[in-house]
């Protein structure tokens, strides 16, 4: 496990769930080999909506950019090895309203 290795860019989850992202990328990367990340990813989205809930959204790479919006609590942006990942729950905006 290299969880102790993991350096966090940012996030507002609680504790405990740093310490599960971080182990289930620690994990993602022994079964899979460094250049799957699509399966690295879906390997942390499906260790997440398991245990919290449907809804989970992963990112695993070392060049990419994003814009999102995540439910507050939910989101988490590390490095481990060579990887960057970024872990968050959507947030579900209300339907626009028409005038």
């Amino acid at each position: 496990m290299l969880e102790g290795k993991a350096l966090i860019e940012d996030t507002d989850m609680p504790v405990k769930m740093q310490l599960h992202a971080m182990a289930s990328a620690s994990q993602a990367l022994d079964v899979y080999d460094v250049f799957d990340c699509k399966s690295i990813a879906a390997h942390i989205k499906k260790e997440f909506d398991k245990r919290y809930g449907g809804g989970w959204q992963c990112v695993v790479g070392s060049n990419f950019g994003c814009f999102f919006t995540h439910t507050e609590g939910t989101f988490i942006y590390f490095q481990l090895e060579t990887l960057k990942f970024l872990i968050f729950k959507g947030s579900s905006s209300p339907p626009p309203t028409s005038h």
